[in-house]
């Protein structure tokens, strides 16, 4: 996955590219095919074709970046612990990755949020041995039928094994190879069930879709996702971290730190407030979108993309 997005294309676009063309994944569950294909459903069908780089941090986890969300993995005497689950049609080439980082079973998998760009591999996960926890809003839209309008898509509910077994509510605490995990769940930001998951011994923080790294990030507006949100989420991950931290985002580069995080939240700022500013003006949504693509963002860094969520 390109670390930017090329100037002009949409965030539409960009979540098709995340698994590169070609195949239809023969390995994904019928289940996940029941509607015409879009955005959604081109995702799923190439996400065989995805690439998938195994990066090693610190404490000895890692990260996959490629399969969907960035996914980190901590491996050990008490089995290997799996931070999202990507797409399930990238199940081969995931459990490729897997392998070359031990020999350990799959034991644990936590969600981060519902998207199914980091839950389409539950149920597989599931049955290699993962029991899975996560918000208890990343359940509640798992197992029922979810729509979401900026990607014109209706989820069906998942099978009983892609569904979390074990849900909380705002911090819980894990165990596990010796190492303690830390969740908190967001105030709505990216969608209503966001959580991080820190390594607090190794200092490394996964913030999942609450920071895009390089990218302007999607907002889930139908599952409770605003901008403001996303921008006090920033400023959570902010005062939780130190310039060791290492800050793993949901999508673009996987290994990332404070300051980048900060120019994240600072582009977020600046979007806000400009669009805010037009429509103040009572300018049309052709023309805030033509005035905010002449306008220049915190960090040159960050694409002149389609803007497609709404303020």
């Amino acid at each position: 996955m390109s670390a930017k997005l090329d100037c002009g294309i949409s965030r539409r676009r960009f979540l098709t590219s995340t698994s590169m063309a070609a195949s239809v994944g023969l390995l994904t569950p019928s289940y996940l095919f029941d509607q015409d294909d879009g955005l959604v459903q081109t995702a799923r069908k190439t996400a065989a074709a995805a690439t998938i780089t195994v990066q090693k941090l610190r404490g000895n986890v890692s990260v996959l970046m490629g399969a969907g969300g960035n996914i980190a993995v901590l491996p050990g005497h008490d089995g290997k612990l799996l931070i999202d689950a990507g797409f399930a049609g990238a199940r081969p080439k995931i459990a490729d990755a897997l392998a070359s980082i031990s020999s350990d079973p799959i034991k644990q998998l936590i969600n981060t949020h519902w998207h199914f760009d980091h839950t389409d591999g539950n149920e597989w996960l599931h049955s290699a041995g993962a029991s899975i926890l996560a918000h208890e809003n990343t359940r509640k839209h798992l197992s029922t039928d979810t729509r979401v309008e900026g990607w014109n898509f209706t989820f069906k509910a998942s099978p009983p094994g892609a569904i979390p077994s074990e849900v909380f509510q705002t911090e819980k605490t894990v165990h596990l190879n010796g190492v303690t995990i830390a969740l908190r769940h967001y105030p709505p930001a990216h969608t209503d069930s966001d959580i991080s998951v820190h390594f607090t011994d190794a200092d490394i923080l996964h913030v999942a879709d609450t920071f895009w790294n390089g990218y302007y990030p999607f907002i889930d507006y139908s599952t409770g996702g605003s901008i403001d949100g996303m921008i006090t989420a920033s400023e959570a991950n902010l005062m939780a971290t130190t310039d060791q931290t290492i800050i793993i985002p949901g999508h673009g580069r996987p290994v990332s730190n404070r300051a980048e995080l900060k120019e994240f939240r600072d582009m977020l700022v600046t979007v806000r407030d400009n669009v805010a500013k037009l429509k103040r003006q009572g300018r049309s949504l052709d023309e805030t979108l033509a005035r905010m693509s002449n306008r220049s963002l915190p960090n040159s860094q960050w694409p002149r993309c389609e803007m497609t969520n709404r303020s």
